[in-house]
């Protein structure tokens, strides 16, 4: 999950938690929005912690000592 996953998560639990007022039968909207509250914290908590070890590793290629050299040799065409 992206950070703006978890962030998107934690906009929609909250709308649940707090802005809904309708009851349907059979499911608490409340409790319903502390979950998903949760679940998109801990995905931006990853997401972010993700990002930053992701960032701290070094790359892979060395290009200042690694040096590509290439050679073209052209021929003129033939002469009629």
């Amino acid at each position: 999950m992206t950070a703006a996953g978890g962030l998107a998560l934690i906009i929609i639990g909250a709308i649940l938690r707090y802005a809904i007022t309708w009851h349907p039968r059979g499911i608490d909207l409340g409790i319903l929005g502390n979950i998903c509250m949760l679940g998109g914290a801990a995905g931006l908590l990853i997401g972010v912690l993700l990002a930053f070890t992701r960032r701290r590793r070094p790359s892979q290629h060395r290009y200042d000592t690694e040096r590509v050299y290439e050679q073209r040799y052209y021929e003129d065409p033939p002469r009629p």
